[in-house]
Protein backbone atom coordinates (compact mmCIF):
# COMPACT_ATOMS: atom_id res chain seq x y z
CA UNK A 1 0.00 0.00 0.00
CA UNK A 2 1.56 3.55 -0.95
CA UNK A 3 2.13 5.90 1.70
CA UNK A 4 -1.10 8.31 0.12
CA UNK A 5 -3.12 5.41 0.21
CA UNK A 6 -2.74 5.33 4.22
CA UNK A 7 -2.81 8.84 5.12
CA UNK A 8 -6.02 9.62 3.36
CA UNK A 9 -8.72 10.73 5.55
CA UNK A 10 -12.55 10.24 5.47
CA UNK A 11 -14.08 11.92 2.33
CA UNK A 12 -10.74 12.43 0.38
CA UNK A 13 -10.48 11.34 -2.48
CA UNK A 14 -6.98 11.11 -4.91
CA UNK A 15 -8.02 14.10 -8.09
CA UNK A 16 -4.59 13.68 -9.81
CA UNK A 17 -1.35 11.48 -9.28
CA UNK A 18 1.58 13.07 -10.24
CA UNK A 19 5.04 11.27 -11.29
CA UNK A 20 8.33 11.75 -12.43
CA UNK A 21 9.14 11.51 -16.39
CA UNK A 22 10.85 9.35 -17.90
CA UNK A 23 13.66 12.28 -18.77
CA UNK A 24 15.29 11.34 -15.35
CA UNK A 25 16.67 8.04 -16.85
CA UNK A 26 18.16 10.11 -19.73
CA UNK A 27 21.96 9.90 -18.61
CA UNK A 28 21.64 6.22 -18.41
CA UNK A 29 20.14 5.96 -21.56
CA UNK A 30 23.44 7.92 -22.92
CA UNK A 31 25.70 6.40 -21.05
CA UNK A 32 24.59 2.55 -21.90
CA UNK A 33 24.37 4.12 -25.31
CA UNK A 34 27.78 5.65 -25.69
CA UNK A 35 29.16 2.32 -24.40
CA UNK A 36 27.49 0.36 -27.11
CA UNK A 37 29.23 2.84 -29.70
CA UNK A 38 32.30 2.65 -28.37
CA UNK A 39 32.31 -1.28 -28.12
CA UNK A 40 30.76 -1.35 -32.07
CA UNK A 41 33.31 0.76 -33.01
CA UNK A 42 36.12 -1.71 -31.37
CA UNK A 43 39.38 -0.33 -33.04
CA UNK A 44 40.15 -3.48 -33.82
CA UNK A 45 43.47 -2.82 -35.54
CA UNK A 46 45.55 -2.28 -32.58
CA UNK A 47 44.91 -4.57 -29.50
CA UNK A 48 46.08 -2.09 -27.11
CA UNK A 49 43.40 0.29 -27.81
CA UNK A 50 41.05 -2.60 -28.42
CA UNK A 51 41.49 -3.41 -24.96
CA UNK A 52 41.54 0.46 -23.65
CA UNK A 53 38.28 1.15 -25.47
CA UNK A 54 36.05 -2.55 -24.42
CA UNK A 55 37.22 -1.21 -20.78
CA UNK A 56 35.91 1.90 -21.37
CA UNK A 57 32.56 0.59 -22.89
CA UNK A 58 32.28 -1.42 -19.89
CA UNK A 59 32.57 1.00 -17.10
CA UNK A 60 30.45 3.32 -19.16
CA UNK A 61 27.83 0.47 -19.16
CA UNK A 62 28.06 -0.79 -15.92
CA UNK A 63 27.49 2.92 -14.66
CA UNK A 64 24.62 3.24 -17.04
CA UNK A 65 23.26 0.70 -15.60
CA UNK A 66 23.59 1.93 -11.76
CA UNK A 67 22.17 4.96 -12.76
CA UNK A 68 19.27 3.56 -14.48
CA UNK A 69 18.81 1.96 -11.33
CA UNK A 70 18.91 4.54 -9.40
CA UNK A 71 16.42 6.44 -11.50
CA UNK A 72 14.17 4.07 -11.42
CA UNK A 73 14.53 3.73 -7.62
CA UNK A 74 13.43 7.49 -7.12
CA UNK A 75 10.24 7.06 -9.60
CA UNK A 76 9.49 4.04 -7.30
CA UNK A 77 9.95 5.85 -4.45
CA UNK A 78 8.20 9.63 -5.29
CA UNK A 79 4.58 9.99 -4.79
CA UNK A 80 2.46 13.51 -5.85
CA UNK A 81 -0.92 13.21 -5.21
CA UNK A 82 -3.23 16.09 -5.40
CA UNK A 83 -6.47 15.36 -3.00
CA UNK A 84 -9.41 16.91 -3.17
CA UNK A 85 -8.25 19.22 0.56
CA UNK A 86 -4.46 18.56 0.19
CA UNK A 87 -1.49 18.39 -2.08
CA UNK A 88 0.91 15.93 -0.87
CA UNK A 89 4.59 14.87 -1.68
CA UNK A 90 6.71 11.89 -0.63
CA UNK A 91 9.63 10.73 -1.39
CA UNK A 92 12.63 7.93 -0.31
CA UNK A 93 11.96 4.46 1.30
CA UNK A 94 13.95 4.20 3.93
CA UNK A 95 15.03 7.83 4.96
CA UNK A 96 11.65 9.30 3.71
CA UNK A 97 10.75 13.22 2.89
CA UNK A 98 6.80 14.03 3.39
CA UNK A 99 5.85 17.35 2.13
CA UNK A 100 1.62 18.36 2.31
CA UNK A 101 -0.05 21.51 1.91
CA UNK A 102 -3.70 22.63 2.49
CA UNK A 103 -5.53 23.17 -0.90
CA UNK A 104 -6.91 26.66 1.34
CA UNK A 105 -3.07 27.62 2.34
CA UNK A 106 -2.28 27.20 -2.05
CA UNK A 107 -1.45 31.23 -2.55
CA UNK A 108 0.13 30.54 -6.72
CA UNK A 109 1.55 27.73 -8.11
CA UNK A 110 4.12 27.84 -11.04
CA UNK A 111 5.57 26.00 -13.92
CA UNK A 112 9.21 26.01 -15.47
CA UNK A 113 9.85 24.49 -18.44
CA UNK A 114 12.14 24.06 -21.28
CA UNK A 115 12.49 24.08 -25.03
CA UNK A 116 12.76 20.68 -24.76
CA UNK A 117 10.35 20.15 -21.43
CA UNK A 118 7.82 21.76 -24.00
CA UNK A 119 8.44 19.10 -26.39
CA UNK A 120 8.21 16.28 -24.14
CA UNK A 121 5.62 17.24 -21.49
CA UNK A 122 7.65 17.69 -18.43
CA UNK A 123 9.09 20.70 -15.74
CA UNK A 124 9.50 21.70 -12.61
CA UNK A 125 6.60 22.78 -10.14
CA UNK A 126 6.87 25.39 -8.11
CA UNK A 127 4.21 25.69 -5.35
CA UNK A 128 3.77 28.34 -2.92
CA UNK A 129 1.58 28.42 0.47
CA UNK A 130 0.41 31.24 3.09
CA UNK A 131 3.37 31.76 5.10
CA UNK A 132 6.02 29.46 3.48
CA UNK A 133 6.80 27.69 0.15
CA UNK A 134 6.61 24.24 -0.68
CA UNK A 135 8.82 21.22 -2.16
CA UNK A 136 10.19 22.30 -5.39
CA UNK A 137 9.23 19.36 -7.87
CA UNK A 138 11.67 19.04 -10.67
CA UNK A 139 10.80 16.45 -13.65
CA UNK A 140 7.74 16.56 -13.30
CA UNK A 141 5.91 14.79 -16.27
CA UNK A 142 2.60 16.92 -17.39
CA UNK A 143 3.12 19.46 -15.08
CA UNK A 144 0.41 21.82 -16.53
CA UNK A 145 -2.18 18.69 -15.37
CA UNK A 146 -0.96 18.90 -12.03
CA UNK A 147 -1.25 22.97 -11.55
CA UNK A 148 -4.52 22.73 -13.22
CA UNK A 149 -5.88 20.25 -10.27
CA UNK A 150 -4.13 22.35 -7.82
CA UNK A 151 -5.66 25.26 -8.54
CA UNK A 152 -8.95 23.73 -9.60
CA UNK A 153 -10.28 23.53 -5.99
Amino acid sequence: MSYVRKILRPGEQIIVTGKLHWIIYLPAIVLVLLSFVVFGLGFHEDPKTETIASVFAFVAAAIGVVLGIMAWFKQWTTEIVVTNHRVIYKKGFIRRHTAEMNMDKVESVTVDQTIMGRVLDYGAVDIRGTGEGFEHLHGIGSPIVLRNAILAR
